[in-house]
């Protein structure tokens, strides 16, 4: 029976244990979201199914007033026909007396046989009703649980969110603190030590070039004067004596 099975899938929703499926999952927000489908998809199902089963409880219950009627009406007819057997055999009309007889049995047999079937009616309302609250009632529950599944999930989904936001935020400050905090910059301030020292290197190399430069014109006007007065020694004149300008 459909419905019968409606409600074993309830059951089996609500006694299903979230937190340990959440646990063993890969995924829990996928999890999470597997569930909602299912207890929506479950709650449509049962939605029907209700509706099915309070459209055949209405149902039973238009039959069971019919042969309730029926059977009041055949009552009816029996005891007319026993009054009108009655008033025949009071008048001594013998004929009439067992016609009306006969028309008393059979709306006394219809009479039985309808309230046969009210008694029946009846326990099929009984059941039907039974079901209709058992369906009505596991529906509350998957609304309700499916209410707060979807609260559940929305609130798990904005903590693991947080969760993996403080993580990160963790891993950061520990990468910083295992490594020495300044060490980069310790290694460009060298780099731009070594850049300015090349620099000042370059410079002493180009000043002390210039030094040997005028050095050498120094050196060049020495000579001049040694050869001077070697020609002026040659010559006679006085050593020492310089070359006139």
């Amino acid at each position: 029976m459909a419905q019968t099975t409606i409600l074993g899938r309830i059951g089996q929703l609500m006694r299903a244990n979230i937190n340990a499926m959440l646990d063993s999952a890969e995924d829990p927000e996928k999890m999470l979201d597997q569930l909602v489908r299912d207890f929506t998809n479950n709650i449509a199902e049962a939605e029907e199914a209700v509706a099915q089963t309070v459209g055949n409880l209405r149902l039973l219950e238009e039959d069971q007033r019919e042969a309730q009627q029926a059977l009041t009406d055949w009552g009816s007819k029996a005891q007319a026909a026993a009054r009108k057997a009655d008033e025949a055999r009071s008048s001594g009309n013998t004929a009439d007396v067992s016609r009306f007889e006969e028309l008393a049995k059979v709306a006394i047999r219809r009479q039985i046989s309808f309230e046969a079937q009210t008694k029946t009616f009846e326990s099929q309302i009984a059941q039907q009703t039974e079901l209709t609250d058992s369906l009505k009632d596991g529906l509350n529950k998957l609304r309700a649980k499916r209410e707060e599944l979807v609260q559940k999930r929305d609130e798990l989904v904005s903590r693991a969110k947080m969760a993996s936001a403080q993580r990160q935020v963790q891993e950061a400050v520990r990468d910083v603190s295992v490594m020495d905090p300044t060490s980069e910059l310790n290694r460009f301030e060298e780099r731009v030590r070594r850049e300015e020292a090349m620099a000042r290197g370059m410079s002493e190399v180009a000043a002390s070039s210039l030094e040997e430069e005028f050095a050498s014109l120094e050196d060049a006007d020495t000579e001049a004067e040694v050869n001077a007065r070697l020609s002026q020694m040659s010559s006679g004149a006085p050593a020492g004596a310089g070359s006139s300008s």
